[in-house]
């Protein structure tokens, strides 16, 4: 009775039929970092922890900060409270967040470095997040549409190798340049890792799955087909051959004139759009049945009001015919106002003439 229950209602959820290219009374809406410091309740929770990763792994937490967006605004989705470095956390990368400095890890730049490393105690480590899931799956509504998520392994890699955030990540490209061998040995580890993990994501609970490929726009040609388009493409057929009917969307944020290559190498359901590709050239580019995602600018929801309202229509307009899921080219900012989040919403809300 339960599973008949479950089938009916994912079956009437507005994200899952538009990724299947489904028609849909309005497109489906979700934003990147709908969870976070914009909202003053989330702001509470974190000074309930001592470090951002603590939050991740606080199954109890990281379901209440997930439902905060869902109960102020109802989202067609809610994705999962978590951080793509807790992938290389889980297989032995020493990770820290520092306040004001943010990510701050343990170099990985040699062949010994990279021995020390291991998919051995992944599930373990990540368990809590799997808890998370199960418990989320269970408590949203009905019609909301559950994300998971990882980070794709080219970003993930130029943190690994970085130490941290960087405006270039330079030190990761250079070791690509001069030790491909080594650097290609850190992709696979890391790609086994990101299967594995998603995988056990959709067995706890995940609907829909996204790959953030953060800093795919700082790879030169050559190296984003070798280091992006391929490892993306081989996570989305192993995940496609153990879960046919859970969608992924990728998001390789950056590589701009790329992007019609990326798509459809990487063969993923939806494709998430920056805010650099203007979306009537993204329709022009890409497939007419490949889903797109995005692409309004965070600082046009700081701004707000009418002006932000009339980029929201001409992306209506834009993306007219075809599958399309709203959101942000990139997270919501920190200095945003929550009740232009919610003007924003209900507008989403209403049906188009």
């Amino acid at each position: 009775m339960e599973n008949s229950r479950s089938a009916v209602a994912t079956d009437d959820k507005l994200l899952l039929r538009a990724l299947q290219g489904r028609s849909v009374e309005r497109a489906p809406f979700w934003l990147m970092r709908q969870a976070g410091r914009y909202l003053p309740e989330y702001r509470a929770i974190r000074k309930e922890v001592p470090d951002f990763l603590s939050l991740c792994y606080n199954p109890d937490l990281a379901v209440e900060v997930t439902l905060q967006p869902i109960r102020r605004y109802g989202m067609d989705a809610a994705i999962l409270f978590s951080d793509i470095l807790v992938v290389p956390d889980a297989i032995g990368v020493k990770v820290a967040f520092q306040q004001g400095e943010g990510p701050v890890l343990e170099p990985i730049r040699t062949a010994q470095a990279l021995d020390q490393l291991s998919l051995e105690r992944l599930h373990d480590h990540l368990s809590p997040v799997y808890a998370t899931l199960t418990r989320l799956r269970a408590e949203l509504p009905a019609q909301t549409a559950l994300i998971g998520f990882a980070g794709a392994p080219w970003t993930l890699a130029a943190y690994v190798v970085e130490g941290g955030g960087s405006k270039d990540f330079a030190a990761a490209r250079t070791l690509a340049r001069r030790e491909p061998e080594l650097f290609a040995r850190l992709i696979d580890l890391l790609a086994d890792a990101v299967v594995a993990f998603l995988d056990r994501q959709v067995q706890a609970g995940a609907e829909v799955l996204q790959l953030f490929d953060s800093w795919a726009g700082a790879l030169p040609e050559d190296q984003l087909e070798l280091w992006c388009v391929r490892p993306v493409r081989r996570i989305i057929a192993e995940l496609r051959a153990r879960h046919p009917a859970v969608p992924v969307i990728h998001f390789p944020r950056g590589v701009g004139l790329s992007l019609g290559h990326v798509a459809r190498q990487v063969e993923a359901r939806a494709i998430g759009l920056d805010t650099a590709v203007p979306m009537g050239e993204a329709v022009r580019l890409l497939p007419p049945s490949l889903c797109l995602q995005g692409n309004l600018d965070p600082v046009d929801l700081v701004a707000g009001g009418a002006p932000m309202l009339e980029r929201l229509e001409r992306l209506r307009a834009a993306t007219r015919g075809r599958p399309w899921i709203f959101n942000l080219g990139h997270g919501v900012l920190q200095q945003t106002d929550p009740g232009e989040v919610q003007r924003l919403c209900d507008e989403l809300r209403r049906v188009p003439a």
